[in-house]
C-alpha cells in the first residue's frame, strides 16, 4: 500500500515544527513570482500554508519578471530574510539560470544556486567554509524523490550506497530536478539511464557517459521508473514496456504513464509536490543554523 506523498510531508512537518519552536527566533521566507503561470502559482500557494502550520513568516512579492533580479538583491542583503523561493520559470530560457545564481547561497532554499549544484556534482555532503560548518542542501524535488522512495521501502535508508545493484531510468534531465536527481541515485549505487530530448546518457558514481540504448531497453532493464516530462506530446509510457515489479513515480504536472501502467506497476508514485515544499522548509531551518543562527544545536537530519 502506498505510503502518501501527504503523509511523508507530514512526518517532516512535524520534525520541522519542533525544530522551529526550540529556536526561540522567528523566520522568514520570500516567494518570488514573476507572471501567472499555474503551476508555479499553486507551489506558491503550497509553500504559503506549510509556512503558516510551520510557524514560518512567508511573504509572496508578484513583479514584472523585468524587476525579479533587483529584487533578489535587495533580498540576499535583507537580515530579515532567511529563505528565498524563485517560482520558475519565469524567462524560460537561460536567464532563468542567471537569476537562480543571483540568489545568495545561504539564503537559496531551493539548492538551486551553482554553490550548492557544484556541492552535489562533486559529491561533497557538507558545507566546509572559513565561516560555516553543516550539511550541505540538496534540489528540493530530486530530495523529495528519493524520500518518497524509501518511505515506501524502495530506497535504502541508511548506508552510504542506499541504491545499490538498483537500475533506473529517468525522464528529464533539467538543471532543477532530473539531472540532480541522476547524480544522487548514482552516487548512492544506482546505475541511471537518463533521457531527455538530447538523447539518452548513462550516469555511474554521479559521472555521466555517452550510452546508444534504446528507450525500450531502458525500461526493460529498470527496477524504476522516474519521470517529468512537462508536455503533452511525451509518448506515454505503457504496460508492455515495464518489466514485472517496476516501481513508477511521476513528477510531472502532466501524466507520462497510460492507465494501465500505472495499473502494472508494483507502486505507482503519482506526485511528490507536497514533499517538495516541506523539504524547502527543511533546506530553510538547515540554512539558518548553518549561516545565521548565533548558537548550533542539533541540525535537522
Amino acid at each position: 500500500m502506498l505510503v502518501s506523498p501527504y503523509t511523508v510531508a507530514a512526518r517532516y512537518r512535524a520534525e520541522i515544527r519542533q525544530e522551529i519552536r526550540s529556536l526561540g527566533t522567528p523566520l522568514k521566507v520570500v516567494g518570488f513570482l514573476g507572471g501567472e503561470y499555474a503551476p508555479s502559482l499553486t507551489y506558491a500557494n503550497y509553500t504559503k500554508n506549510a509556512c503558516e502550520e510551520l510557524g514560518i513568516d512567508y511573504e509572496l512579492r508578484q513583479l514584472h519578471r523585468l524587476d525579479l533580479e533587483q529584487a533578489i538583491v535587495a533580498a540576499n542583503e535583507d537580515p530579515s530574510i532567511h529563505g528565498i523561493m524563485v517560482y520558475y520559470p519565469i524567462f524560460g530560457n537561460e536567464q532563468d539560470r542567471y537569476l537562480k545564481d543571483m540568489v545568495d547561497p545561504r539564503k537559496d532554499i531551493e539548492g538551486l544556486n551553482a554553490f550548492w549544484i557544484r556541492k552535489l556534482y562533486q559529491n561533497e555532503r557538507l558545507v566546509d567554509g572559513a565561516r560555516a560548518a553543516g550539511k550541505a542542501v540538496v534540489p528540493c524535488t530530486s530530495l523529495a524523490v528519493l524520500k518518497i522512495l524509501e518511505a515506501n521501502g524502495a530506497y535504502g535508508a541508511s548506508g552510504t550506497r542506499p541504491a545499490e545493484h538498483k537500475t533506473v531510468t529517468i525522464f528529464n534531465r533539467s538543471e532543477v530536478v532530473g539531472r540532480p536527481l541522476a547524480v544522487m541515485m548514482s552516487n548512492d549505487g544506482a546505475r541511471i539511464y537518463s533521457f531527455d530530448e538530447q538523447g539518452p546518457l548513462l550516469y555511474l558514481n554521479g559521472k555521466a557517459t555517452e550510452t546508444k540504448i534504446t528507450r525500450a531497453e531502458a525500461l526493460q532493464q529498470s527496477d524504476m521508473v522516474i519521470t517529468g516530462v512537462p508536455s503533452p506530446s511525451f509518448p506515454k509510457i505503457k504496460a508492455d514496456e515495464l518489466s514485472e515489479h517496476t516501481i513508477c513515480l511521476n513528477f510531472a504536472t502532466i501524466k507520462n504513464f497510460t492507465a494501465e501502467a500505472e495499473a502494472k506497476a508494483e507502486l505507482f508514485i503519482p506526485r511528490v509536490g507536497p514533499i517538495t515544499v516541506a523539504m524547502c522548509m527543511r533546506n530553510t531551518l538547515r540554512l539558518y543554523r548553518t549561516y545565521f543562527a548565533k548558537e548550533h544545536k542539533n541540525t535537522v537530519a
